[in-house]
């Protein structure tokens, strides 16, 4: 029997690395974690759902590269997307050096899927205040997420979420509840989406309208999944877990399993 060996890295000024097996499987997909924000604790919510739903299942090798907790608009490490098989971003109005931003503009450019965790709409927008040296992407919503953030309603408005039945058969619901749940956090103002995407989730909150919260888009021919929901409580939810495993799947090409 294959046996096999399942890294996690850690990547915040300095590198250790954990693992699970014996044997590593180099053929295993690459997943790189860019995580800067300090509003849900994707720092720690992450790590915990790649260990659970990634590593141990499907034997993903896993990096986590961290903000610098003294300088968060550096990313030490952040090197390691130039050979990931897939980018999960979690980030939040950070400027990175203008040599890092190059790199994430390198593997977007070059076809690489991301896989973007709510306050990835606004990762790179930080309203042109940034220190010398370092570069912002304003555009990056609209032009590789095709979203449009402009704020969300209020944090407790309560926000409920359903399938888009247009959107029934696609592989990224798979296994995902049928029946309406509630989110954890307020909901993200996103309309109007590019007309390429394809929305699979909405949110609503009573007295406003409806908000797209998980969808997919392409950028230089790679997929692209982001969805607004990524509060710590949503990480809880089953429904949650199982969308941003089949997303991650999807945007690796792979199967996610048998639609309802």
């Amino acid at each position: 029997m294959r046996r096999l060996t399942v890294r996690m890295t850690v990547i915040m000024g300095m590198v250790a690395s954990l693992c699970w097996g014996i044997d590593a499987d180099a053929a295993a997909p690459r997943l790189v974690f860019l995580i800067g924000e300090a509003e849900y604790k994707t720092r720690e919510t992450l790590p915990r759902f790649a260990r659970d739903e990634l590593i141990k299942t499907l034997g993903f090798r896993c990096t986590f590269v961290h903000a610098d907790p003294k300088d968060g608009n550096r990313f030490p490490g952040l090197k390691a997307i130039d050979s990931a098989d897939l980018v999960i971003l979690s980030v939040r109005r950070r400027s990175l050096k203008s040599a890092d931003l190059d790199r994430v503009r390198k593997y977007l450019d070059a076809g690489g899927p991301l896989v973007g965790i709510r306050t990835a709409s606004h990762a790179f927008h930080t309203r042109g205040e940034h220190p010398e040296g370092h570069a912002e992407w304003q555009d990056f919503d609209p032009e590789v997420l095709g979203g449009n953030y402009v704020g969300h309603h209020g944090n407790k408005l309560v926000t409920t979420v359903a399938r888009i039945p247009a959107a029934a058969g696609h592989p990224i619901l798979a296994g995902v509840s049928v029946r309406p749940f509630e989110a954890g956090g307020s909901l993200y103002r996103v309309n109007p989406l590019k007309k390429a995407c394809v929305p699979l989730l909405s949110g609503t909150v009573k007295g406003h309208p409806v908000e797209p919260v998980a969808w997919t888009h392409s950028y230089r021919g790679g997929r692209i999944f982001y969805t607004s929901l990524g509060h710590p409580a949503d990480f809880q939810l089953p429904a949650f877990r199982r969308l941003l495993r089949n997303a991650i799947l999807w945007s690796l090409k792979r199967e996610t399993g048998e639609t309802e």
